[in-house]
């Protein structure tokens, strides 16, 4: 065991810094999607026209996760997940998209209500999948919207339909992607479920250690501390102004304000 003034190095070298270097191996791969065929991607990006996927069963029993994230963050094309809406914590993007979206309102604003909604939190869901035909790539991780959350979700409380993710006896959905027609719009996704269980693998044997080696659709994303929230946010409103000016920025619309996006979304919606 060595030690410093800072921090004490285990013999094993494994371990550097307090950080457990295999467990970052593991993250590493599970993003290149080793260990499940050659050079995979953990995500799945369903191609233009009909894919096959089954649903697998999620470790915490949730197999439609919902991750809340804001975008059109500069330097955060993947967006910033929300602390508020995540994980009960203070979120200064928040806080600052609804008092501009206020500020827009009272001032009859339209083009700061605008910059309010790009803001606004959004909801995007998550799902561990094994597409057919790919089942040697392993367990996949597919993002989806509002509307296939809402289809699936209609599916699995189906009780004709029964447990759709039951690796024995589940059921097979069919995901038909239509790219865009035209600038400006938006591909479209159907879903439908197959009318026949089937199960997850020809191999029965080979479902369990298919399921274990499934990514952990958690680890995927940065979680950023409130602190570190507000930072992003200055980031984006400072241009090159000063820190000092930056914190000024933020504070006017700070987490002492009684406002929440949700209150913001109410009365979007009431508008």
């Amino acid at each position: 065991m060595v030690r410093n003034a800072y921090y004490t190095i285990p013999n094993n070298k494994e371990t550097i810094m307090g950080i457990n270097m295999e467990l970052m191996r593991k993250k590493l791969a599970a993003l290149r999607g080793e260990g499940r065929g050659d050079k995979t991607s953990v995500w799945f990006k369903p191609d233009e026209g009909d894919t096959d996927v089954r649903i697998v069963p999620a470790p915490d029993g949730d197999p439609l996760k919902e991750i809340f994230f804001h975008y059109n963050i500069e330097g955060h094309k993947g967006g910033v997940m929300c602390p508020k809406r995540n994980f009960g914590e203070a979120c200064p993007i928040c806080d600052f998209a609804s008092q501009l979206w206020r500020d827009g309102t009272d001032n009859n604003d339209e083009e700061t209500k605008k910059l309010a909604k790009s803001l606004f939190v959004r909801t995007r869901y998550f799902s561990p999948v094994v597409v057919r035909g790919l089942e040697s790539e392993g367990v996949k991780v597919y993002g989806y919207g509002k509307t296939a959350y809402e289809l699936l979700l209609g599916y699995i409380l189906d009780p004709e339909y029964g447990d759709i993710t039951d690796p024995t006896g589940g059921t097979d959905i069919t995901i038909t992607y239509t790219k865009p027609t035209r600038p400006g719009a938006y591909p479209q996704t159907n879903m439908k479920m197959r009318r026949n269980t089937s199960p997850l693998l020809e191999d029965k044997d080979a479902i369990p250690g298919l399921l274990q080696n499934m990514p952990d659709i958690d680890s995927l994303f940065t979680r950023h501390s409130s602190e570190e929230v507000g930072a992003i946010l200055d980031a984006m409103l400072s241009g090159d102004n000063s820190a000092e000016s930056r914190s000024r920025e933020t504070t006017q619309y700070s987490t002492n304000q009684k406002s929440s996006v949700d209150k913001a979304f109410d009365e979007l919606m009431a508008g």
